[in-house]
């Protein structure tokens, strides 16, 4: 029985990765994960839609970013890099801020090399890239919603590659620590927010060539936020087959080929049970090829579905 199954699931691979998998534009859109689960394409939650409607024109802003801190091609000897940014553009009320209650709120992705993201709400205060190692690095950004979509928007996203050298930084810490603002006392300057970076150098990253930058999905997802899942990454100089270019994202869950999304949009998937999956995004070209930039056009994380 259990050969049958192998051979079964064998045949449907096949298929699946010949024809490419089915088109993650079309709300029938279905891809197996782990424990033989399918996930399926769905329209934007109901709940995106209520806070959309709650938010007023601020969706339809175009807010545009300027890297201030680090200047582009710097030295800098310390494994604390501080960023600053500018904001600014047709802004219909966006602003990054965190609510106290909700701890969400606009914000700014701050992405050092192919790491995760880290949210920056406070934009007014630096924002602390820590321990650093040395070499050379790439910093990339882009304003975002409460829900984690990013603006999409010209000028939206700045990058800017910058060297770390004699910083210090202690390679023996967790990849990981808390992030964000720490406790002060009463008399003390409050701890900008930031976060320890993990140990990462940056790839021969092209700027002038096709990138693709990984936002979301990213951590863990509880309760109703599993319900259905976002895909959303940045795209620069590259134009998918969807909006009249030629290059397409291809998708993944736990190693299995999925499907391509052709217009630069998030989507959402359902089904997910309980349990840790890996997630793979990739740029290609029209025949299903990886674009290749500095190692960034294919990137996987890991995530966490709690229930």
């Amino acid at each position: 029985m259990k050969s049958v199954f192998c051979i079964t699931f064998l045949l449907f691979a096949s298929f699946l990765f010949g024809c490419g998998g089915p088109n993650a534009n079309q709300s029938n859109s279905n891809i197996v994960s782990h424990q033989n689960q399918t996930l399926t394409v769905v329209e934007r939650p109901q709940k995106i839609k209520d806070l959309m409607a709650a938010r007023g024109e601020q969706d339809e802003a175009a807010p545009t970013l300027k890297i201030v801190e680090p200047k582009a091609d710097v030295t800098i000897t310390s494994s604390t890099v501080t960023v600053k940014i500018e904001l600014s553009g047709d802004l219909k009320g966006y602003k990054p801020h965190m609510d106290e209650t909700s701890k969400t709120g606009n914000h700014v992705h701050v992405i050092l090399d192919n790491q995760p993201y880290e949210a920056y709400y406070n934009i007014d205060s630096a924002f602390e890239l820590r321990n650093v190692a040395d070499g050379e690095h790439t910093l990339r950004v882009f304003p975002s919603r409460p829900w984690h979509e990013a603006y999409k928007n010209d000028g939206a996203f700045q990058m800017v590659k910058f060297t770390v050298k004699n910083g210090g930084a202690d390679v023996t810490k967790p990849t990981t620590t808390s992030s964000g603002n720490t406790m002060a006392n009463a008399n003390a300057a409050p701890t900008p927010e930031g976060k320890d970076m993990q140990n990462s150098t940056a790839g021969a990253v092209d700027p002038t060539k096709p990138l693709l930058t990984y936002s979301r999905p990213k951590g863990d997802y509880k309760g109703a936020d599993a319900d259905a899942i976002m895909i959303d990454f940045w795209l620069t100089n590259a134009k998918l087959k969807g909006d009249g270019g030629s290059y397409r994202i291809r998708y993944s869950v736990d190693g299995f080929k999925s499907a391509f999304i052709d217009k630069w949009q998030p989507i959402w998937l359902t089904g997910w049970p309980a349990g840790k999956y890996k997630i793979t995004i990739e740029l290609t070209d029209h025949e299903g090829t990886l674009v290749n930039n500095g190692g960034y056009n294919s990137t996987t994380r890991e995530i966490t579905i709690v229930k």
